[in-house]
């Protein structure tokens, strides 16, 4: 009997038609799968005051202004912070040029600390490409790209530097685990998280050394989880946190970090481009900083907006051909390149925050979307995101008497402090620099928009701006765009995908299901191949989606790699089915950044 219901679950799960490709229990439910009957399914569970998702820049400042607050109160108050990569720092990717504003705030000793910000931008540089030639552009004071008093760092550092800081204080930091669930009291406010479990084949099946994960229970659970978070977009659903904004916009940003010739580094110059490669209806732009931490270091990047429209784009392989230009191949020849990955960011500012607060818990950092787009900046409005939920936090979980009318503390009042901090007033000055791109002559009305209405009114016109909608409803049909000839790598300046994947450090265990989950296996081959060509093949910039020929002979399936994934979330983002959803693997898994 058990024999037969396993294999009925088995054809209820695949199709002769389409080759099984999502095994993880989201997709496919345990209760129904013969395979985890009489498994212990019991979670230990531990309280904390406190718990925070996510050990970025917004999660860590939460964590310290938490502690700064109890200690200098004398009052107790455990805080939690659980993080998905094997350290801290290890999945953490930007730039990036730091503005000190929040650290000031944080930390007003940050220096003799030790922080590592050993680079001041000495010398801004601002350029239009053409496929030659360079147009200089003056960095006006004023606008909101010129550096003058910012730091250009290596934010991985940063952060591991924020983590020890805060362990200092007492914040408990478990890396390499893995929120993966949110867990919810019976009148629905939130009651924490629970970590992954761990000992899951690929198959979905049970290994021997299967554990169930954690519970982790707080009075408040602060969601950190960077952009385009796997919880809070649950969070989103289950609260209806987006009814009153637009869709959130979403970028791809690809970094490498090279050594170059002594005789062409320049400790402390910042330069930033727009125009060629892409065309002037694709948004996007480059950076390139040459930092100063003793060898002649350069962090370089391009960055494509996810709102795009023809199919046959790659974000990788356009930075790739990027670095061909003059004007940056001058830089890099010569140099050896050491470090590569990729991370989607925010990028539709005021317009698109959702509402952060809800019973038990609350949105910080680039969860919910505090990049300021114009300035290619997040991590100072992240920072004091996450310091403002501490200081509103802080008297409710330390009250004798806990008034409230839910089980999970709803704290409102973070929402009205952020509303009238200087992170609501940087937002909404540049609110609409982004979507003026959306134009007939797109990058140009764009700059001509910023710099007349931004550096003369400083966001004060009377309108707002909207943008295109969700990325994923932007591709067009393959037959209606023209495919894109994108030059051989060289293996100097460019290189091919799994070269690169492979200077990322990721890895997963191979043994356990796919954490790129599919809600319907057959969508990719009869959908996102028949009408659009296969975009995911080139959108992520990891190498984890692959059309290959069926063993038959006849039609293509899709392969998933899930062990070269760097944790990135474009494919979420971008897929225009919708029919990817990330989820967390086991914990540790994912790119081993050193300082991106």
């Amino acid at each position: 009997q058990r024999c037969i219901r396993l294999y009925t679950w088995r054809w209820k799960c695949s199709s002769a038609v389409t080759p099984r490709i999502t095994s993880h229990y989201t997709i496919c439910p345990r209760d129904k799968d013969p395979r985890w009957e009489g498994v212990e399914m019991e979670r230990f569970a531990d309280e904390a005051d406190v718990v925070i998702v996510g050990g970025g820049p917004a999660g860590l400042s939460a964590a310290i202004r938490l502690k700064q607050l109890a200690n200098e109160q004398e009052k107790e108050l455990r805080v939690c912070l659980v993080e998905k990569a094997s350290q801290i720092g290890a999945h953490t990717l930007s730039g990036a040029c730091l503005e000190p504003s929040a650290l000031n705030e944080l930390f007003s000793d940050w220096k003799e600390r030790g922080a590592p910000l050993n680079t001041p931008v000495t010398e801004d540089v601002f350029s239009l490409l053409t496929k030659k030639y360079r147009i200089p552009i003056p960095m006006l004071p004023g606008l909101p790209m010129n550096n003058h008093g910012n730091y250009i760092v290596r934010l991985g550092h940063f952060v591991r530097w924020l983590g020890e800081q805060a362990e200092e204080l007492g914040v408990e930091i478990y890396p390499g685990y893995a929120a993966a669930e949110v867990l919810f009291h019976e009148d629905g406010s939130v009651k924490g998280i629970a970590t992954n479990d761990v000992g899951i084949a690929k198959d979905g099946s049970p290994k021997d050394v299967f554990e169930r994960g954690m519970e982790l229970h707080a009075k408040v659970t602060l969601f950190g989880e960077g952009c385009h978070g796997h919880l809070a977009k649950q969070l989103y659903r289950q609260f209806n946190l987006r009814e009153n904004c637009e869709p959130q916009t979403y970028a791809i940003g690809l970094k490498e970090v090279w050594l170059i010739d002594e005789k062409k580094w320049r400790p402390g110059r910042v330069e930033h481009s727009v125009g060629w490669p892409l065309n002037r209806n694709t948004y996007g732009g480059s950076f390139l900083y040459h930092l100063n931490e003793g060898e002649p270091l350069v962090a370089l990047g391009f960055v494509v907006g996810l709102d795009y429209t023809n199919p046959y784009l790659s974000p990788f392989r356009e930075f790739q051909r990027w670095k061909h230009h003059p004007f940056i191949a001058k830089t890099l020849e010569g140099g050896n390149r050491i470090a590569y990955g990729a991370r989607a960011l925010n990028e539709g500012g005021y317009q698109c925050l959702p509402k952060v607060t809800f019973p038990g818990g609350m949105l910080i950092g680039c969860s919910p979307g505090f990049m300021n787009v114009p300035k290619i900046k997040g991590t100072h409005t992240a920072m004091k995101s996450g310091m403002l939920a501490a200081e509103a936090i802080f008297p409710k979980v330390t009250a004798k008497d806990l008034a409230s009318e839910t089980a999970g503390l709803h704290v409102p009042e973070y929402e009205d402090n952020l509303k009238k901090s200087w992170i609501w007033k940087e937002l909404y000055s540049v609110r609409n620099i982004r979507p003026s791109f959306h134009n007939y002559f797109g990058l140009y009305g764009g700059m001509v928009y910023t710099g007349v209405f931004y550096w003369i009114l400083r966001g004060k016109e009377p309108w707002t701006l909207k943008h295109a909608g969700l990325d994923s409803a932007q591709l067009r049909p393959a037959k209606e765009c023209t495919a894109i000839e994108y030059p051989k790598p060289d293996g100097k300046l460019s290189f091919d995908l799994l070269s690169s994947v492979a200077l990322s450090g990721t890895n997963h265990e191979g043994d356990q299901p796919p954490h790129l989950t599919l809600k319907d296996d057959s969508v990719p081959v009869a959908n996102n191949l028949a009408i659009y060509d296969g975009p995911e093949q080139r959108f992520c910039p990891a190498g984890v989606y692959e059309y290959v020929p069926l063993e038959t002979g006849e039609g293509m399936r899709l392969q998933i790699n899930a062990q070269n994934c760097v944790h990135c979330k474009t494919c979420d983002i971008k897929d225009p089915s919708q029919n990817i959803n990330w989820v967390v693997p086991e914990g540790s898994g994912g790119p081993a950044y050193n300082g991106m």
